[in-house]
Parts: structure tokens; sequence; C-alpha cells
């Protein structure tokens, strides 16, 4: 039986493709669905050529525990966070312990809590003249970025990037390393293998 994962997105879904065609090409681990709280959701249309199931949800979904439900029945080994913006409910962390990983795209704890997504962090990390960034993969818990850290992977920054430079360079640390990451957490080895 191979491993299942559930992906949980919000958006674009460049993170999700990533993860569909490195499993694509692997065996013993499927992108078994997507969720998403977003029915115009650019990651549905994403996903149609693997031939992935997309769910959409609403808030109340997912705060009632209908979410956490279909969850329990398709099992999944984890549940990863790609550009996913709600806040986890505290029920489902508690079903699913240690099982739901999110990637944040700077080097937490800096940069990380409530309304900091996406170019909003580049803003901040050029805003205050970082020489680094990076992404952070963390276990999630019922806080905003502050689950334990699994992996960290920083790019150096040059003082003309702009915040689109800054997320093209952090992009192409995730698209890169959060694939290899989940495979390395389902299959028990080192991240840094």
């Amino acid at each position: 039986m191979p491993k299942k994962i559930i992906v949980f997105a919000s958006g674009n879904g460049t993170n999700v493709e990533a993860i569909c065609n490195y499993f694509q090409k692997k065996s013993g681990i499927i992108v078994a669905e997507v969720f998403t709280n977003n029915p115009q959701a650019k990651v549905l249309s994403r996903i149609r050529p693997f031939k992935i199931k997309g769910s959409c949800f609403s808030k109340e979904d997912l705060e009632s525990g209908k979410v956490t439900t279909l969850l329990k029945d398709i099992a999944p080994d984890l549940i990863v966070l790609a550009g996913f913006l709600w806040k986890i409910p505290l029920k489902m962390v508690h079903a699913f312990p240690q099982k739901i990983i999110n990637i944040h795209p700077a080097l937490l704890p800096k940069y990380g809590g409530k309304g900091m997504y996406g170019i909003h962090v580049h803003k901040a990390v050029k805003e205050n003249a970082e020489v680094k960034t990076g992404i952070t993969i963390h276990y999630v818990n019922e806080f905003y970025d502050e689950g334990t850290a699994i992996f960290q992977k920083e790019v150096l920054l040059k003082l003309e990037d702009k915040p689109e430079q800054i997320a093209k360079k952090v992009h192409e640390l995730e698209h890169s390393y959060y694939p290899m990451v989940i495979e390395a957490l389902l299959d028990n080895k080192s991240i840094y293998e």
C-alpha cells in the first residue's frame, strides 16, 4: 500500500505542482487529494493533469470538524500545507499529531505569524535589509508558524534584490526541498542524508 499525502492549498499551487511532479516519478508515496478553501484557486487547474481529486471546503467545514472527519476517512500518512492561509484548528492538530507540516517562506522564528505569508514576508525581509532568508518546514500546532522546525535552508540576498526577486529565490528553495523533506519524513530517513 502506498503512503498517502493530503495537500492543503489556498492559491496558485506551484508548491503543490512541484510535489505532484516529484511523487509521480516515485513509487510508494501518492498525493491522494488536494483540499482548498478557495474554489477559484489556480491549484485546482494545476492538479488536473495528475488526475488528483480536488475538494473545496468552507471555514465552517474546517472549524466544525467536518474536514477532520473527511481526513480520518482518508487516513493520510502526512498532511502537507502548501500555501494554505487559514489556521489549523486545535481539534485537527490533536487528531493528527506530528502528521501536519507546513512550509514558511522565511527562516523562522523571524517573519512568522498571522498575516506573514507570500510577498508580505519578502517585503519585510527587504525592509530590514536582511543578508539572507530561506525556508522553514515545520510541524503545525495551534499557533501560526510556531510548531517545531524540521528543516531550514537559507539563500543569500543581494542589497539590490527587490521583494519579487527574493520571492523567486525562496520559491526555488521551496520547490527543490519540500518534496524531498516530505519523502524523508514518510520514509523515516534523515532529511540531511
